[in-house]
């Protein structure tokens, strides 16, 4: 009886773990956006994270929202993204299936920037 115990303990254990790793750590997607960069800010109460919103560029008349939301965790990208608000900008993103507090509130994680557009038009940073 005790072996049938730890059996299903261990399998269960060993369910939760797949589960949560699939849940929170498993790249769903990844790819780019385009837009002008709306909101970009540091905020959290007991984990800091920069979160942001870029209106996404293309056909504006459809009813759907054109708003996207992603968390940083790079602090160096960050730092670049608190310095072009209201510029347009091409980043680079990767989806998860769960938001965990300490990485961000949004499933979208932006992992580098790969072109920020000024007002005439004249690129500002450029991937390498």
């Amino acid at each position: 009886m005790k072996k049938i115990i730890w059996s299903i303990s261990a399998i269960l254990i060993v369910a939760l773990f797949i589960f949560g790793y699939w849940r929170y750590y498993f790249v769903l997607a990844d790819g780019t956006q385009a837009g002008t960069l709306n909101i970009f800010q540091k905020k959290g109460i007991i984990f800091k994270t920069y979160e942001g919103k870029i209106i996404l560029s293309g056909f504006k008349a459809n009813v759907q929202s054109n708003e996207f939301s992603f968390s940083v965790l790079k602090e160096d990208v960050a730092q670049q993204l608190l310095k072009v608000s209201g510029r347009e900008v091409n980043i680079h993103y990767k989806q998860y299936f769960g938001s965990l507090p300490w990485r961000g509130m949004q499933k979208f994680i932006v992992d580098s920037i790969y072109e920020v557009r000024g007002v005439a038009g004249e690129s500002i940073i450029k991937a390498k």
